[in-house]
């Protein structure tokens, strides 16, 4: 429900307050991924003293969870893929299952 959904959010922002910065982050908790995203992008620009305009993000599909932080970009869980499924057996995407317009990676 939406109520559940909500705590979750507060629960997770919470948690990130008091324990500090996760080692993975809850994209669909954000109520804008988009600017944690550029803000990722961001930090590793001011870093590596270069334009923002020049780099953009690769992916990997990681079998669970880290312990720790990656030294640069971010770790995200809760991604939802519209019309495909994540096949953890071949490491790709595949069709989704039938009547299942929406799954998440894990």
């Amino acid at each position: 429900s939406w109520v559940n959904d909500l705590n979750d959010r507060v629960g997770f922002l919470n948690k990130w307050v008091e324990q500090g910065i996760p080692p993975a982050f809850w994209i669909s908790g954000f109520y804008f991924p988009q600017a944690f995203l550029t803000g990722t992008l961001q930090n590793f620009a001011r870093k590596y003293v270069v334009s923002i305009d020049t780099i953009n993000f690769s992916f990997k599909v990681l079998d669970r969870q880290p312990k720790d932080r990656p030294s640069d970009g971010c770790v995200i869980y809760g991604l939802f893929l519209e019309g495909a499924r994540w096949n953890p057996q071949i490491h790709l995407l595949d069709e989704s299952f039938p009547k299942e317009l929406y799954t998440s990676t894990y």
